[in-house]
């Protein structure tokens, strides 16, 4: 079905009820869209590169400033940047398991490390308008919007993503297909927390601490849930070894 919209087959589709279905979907998604943009809905980011470094698992975050002027102060022991904020990255429970911190220089190695963190967030005004629609019987209307803010959400990490790794200076070969964009097969990897590789939730407010994306309208909740709901936070590493793994359930702090 979704091969012959694309192709713009409509005939075809109209053949049957599901696709009858599928095209009023399609010009519902549209309608939305225009109105979107009529009302002046954007899409918000907010992100910052940080100097890193691991311990074990742990993951320490400084601010490049401090780390940078610590660097040219003469050379004394005491003289150590304090980290912004650090995580305890679980490990998977078995022989080699990989963790996050892995993915990041050691503490006092030569070479400074670096990670990226943002929130991206395509939800502001969305619940109230989805309420609207839904006490005006539009019920489908107000779901399908509420789907397009989360989809609209998460395309904007992913593309805010692949800038950051441009900005690393490793930027996605020309002839990168939206397949191979999609099952990630580039250098370098995002990961949220909540999800398999870092499922404790509660380091959401870490992240908050440093980028503050109160400045974009994405409040962190007492679970530490974002609000709005169409938001995309991310920790990004650009190890060329970095993959998507998971580690299994593990307690909150």
């Amino acid at each position: 079905m979704v091969k012959l919209l694309e192709a713009g087959d409509l005939r075809t589709l109209k053949e049957t009820e599901e696709g009858k279905k599928v095209i009023e979907l399609a010009e519902l998604v549209r309608e939305l869209q225009k109105e979107w943009k009529a009302k002046g809905f954007k899409a918000k980011a907010v992100f910052q590169f940080f100097e890193a470094a691991s311990d074990g698992n742990h993951t320490f975050i400084y601010s490049f400033e401090e780390a940078q002027r610590l660097r040219r102060a003469p050379a004394e022991p005491a003289l150590s940047p304090k980290p912004l904020v650090s995580f305890d990255f679980p490990r998977q429970p078995k022989p080699n398991g990989l963790c996050l911190s892995d993915y990041l220089n050691p503490l006092g190695a030569p070479t400074p490390d670096n990670v990226c963190m943002f929130v991206v967030s395509a939800g502001e005004g969305i619940r109230p308008w989805a309420e609207r629609l839904k006490n005006n019987g539009e019920y489908l209307k107000s779901h399908v919007l509420q789907a397009l803010a989360l989809e609209t959400a998460e395309a904007f990490a992913e593309h805010l993503h692949s800038q950051i790794r441009s900005m690393w200076g490793f930027a996605d070969p020309l002839g990168l297909t939206m397949l191979e964009r999609f099952q990630a097969k580039y250098r370098g990897k995002r990961y949220s927390f909540g999800y398999p590789a870092c499922p404790v939730l509660d380091d959401q407010a870490q992240l908050f601490k440093v980028l503050t994306p109160q400045d974009i309208g994405v409040e962190l909740t007492e679970g530490f849930m974002m609000d709005p709901e169409a938001s995309v936070s991310a920790i990004v590493f650009h190890h060329p070894a970095a993959t998507y793994y998971g580690v299994g359930e593990v307690e909150s702090n």
